[in-house]
């Protein structure tokens, strides 16, 4: 059986003008991580899930399974999203589209950034990217899918 493909980088920049949000307050941090815990129990899935805005966390879980590394992850896939405004999944994605890696390209340390899936900025309409919401501890396309489905359910709520 062979991996899913990567979404094309027009999906992946549609889902982000598409998951703006009208607000988000502390509440709609517990209720997007609540979210995020009980799609991750559904599935069985061994993640940790951080939510922040500006420099607080205002959510964390860790569910059974997952580890310390996951936390180590979240906070470099967070630090990609931080710094170019866009999914970590997308900025890796430019630039494997340009021939290249974001390890061999980016001059940043692998060790503090990581633009694989999982971390998706919180865009709030007039305001712009105000924090992140990252999943760790699925292949980095799942954890992607994770975070954009829990957006896509937190809207219609």
């Amino acid at each position: 059986m062979s991996a899913p493909a990567a979404p094309e980088i027009a999906e992946l920049e549609e889902q982000e003008r598409r998951l703006t949000l009208p607000r988000f307050t502390h509440d709609d941090a517990w209720a997007l991580g609540s979210l995020l815990v009980e799609l991750a129990r559904e599935r069985g899935a061994p993640v940790a899930i951080d939510i922040r805005r500006g420099g607080q966390q205002l959510f964390h879980a860790a569910l059974p399974g997952s580890t310390p590394d996951n936390d180590a992850w979240i906070d470099r896939k967070r630090r990609v999203v931080e710094r170019y405004g866009c999914s970590s999944l997308l900025v890796g994605s430019r630039f494997r589209a340009k021939g290249t890696t974001f390890e061999d390209s980016s001059r940043l340390d692998p060790d503090t950034y990581a633009a694989h899936g999982g971390a998706f900025p919180i865009t709030v309409t007039g305001a712009g990217v105000i924090g992140t919401v990252v999943v760790s501890g699925l292949p980095q396309l799942e954890d992607h899918k994770m975070v954009v489905e829990a957006l896509e359910n937190f809207l219609t709520t």
